[in-house]
């Protein structure tokens, strides 16, 4: 294990524990204000093919955003993992009855239309910790890292409490850079991307994203 992996899995234990601690009332608090963040996200209003993941392990509930989601008519999709550790993105229908992986994460059915990562508008992250130069901090399976992988396209969004902000995150060649962290107190631009007029995404010459 590097330097950098071994300070990544101390961060990941200590931010983790935090966020498991939150109260349901806490949780509960945090993914309405959350919804506040959201608005404010370039491309949202225009946005129809969005990408969730379902929360666990104290992330901050998207359960929320999910409903305000589909109430304004939008298309949403969830990650698929494959036999070969990359992500597919599977259209999560109301009434689609989901199914554990062989990590008990529930999936769509192998039947749902599957979305090309570039054609997605927007794609929510989960993360552990975050930084504003958009650096970002996973559980450690490099499932997104590996999928993103010269893929441009949709925005890509990390979706965490507030407190999982770091100074900065321990970085490795591989892994891609946040556009936005929206969380239950503001929504953060990455620093160094110019200003966002809905037409071309942030970063897109940025070979870090």
């Amino acid at each position: 294990m590097s330097d950098t992996q071994r300070l990544k899995a101390q961060l990941r234990n200590t931010l983790r524990r935090q966020r498991k601690a939150l109260s349901p009332t806490a949780q509960n608090i945090a993914a309405q204000a959350l919804l506040q963040s959201i608005a404010a996200l370039p491309l949202w209003t225009k946005a129809q093919r969005i990408a969730f993941y379902l929360a666990a392990d104290g992330e901050i509930d998207t359960g929320p955003l999910v409903d305000l989601a589909r109430n304004l008519g939008k298309e949403l999709f969830l990650p698929v993992i494959g036999d070969d550790n990359h992500l597919q993105f599977a259209h999560w229908q109301t009434a689609a009855t989901l199914s554990n992986n062989r990590f008990n994460i529930p999936e769509p059915p192998a039947t749902a239309r599957r979305c090309p990562l570039a054609e997605l508008d927007i794609l929510f992250l989960p993360l552990v910790g975050w930084d504003l130069s958009g650096g970002r901090l996973g559980m450690g399976g490099g499932f997104y890292d590996r999928s993103l992988a010269g893929i441009s396209g949709p925005l890509l969004v990390g979706l965490a409490h507030d407190g999982q902000r770091l100074q900065e995150v321990p970085q490795e060649s591989w892994d891609i850079r946040l556009d936005f962290i929206a969380t239950d107190a503001a929504l953060y631009r990455r620093q160094g991307t110019a200003d966002y007029d809905g037409s071309v995404l942030p970063g897109e010459d940025d070979a870090s994203v």
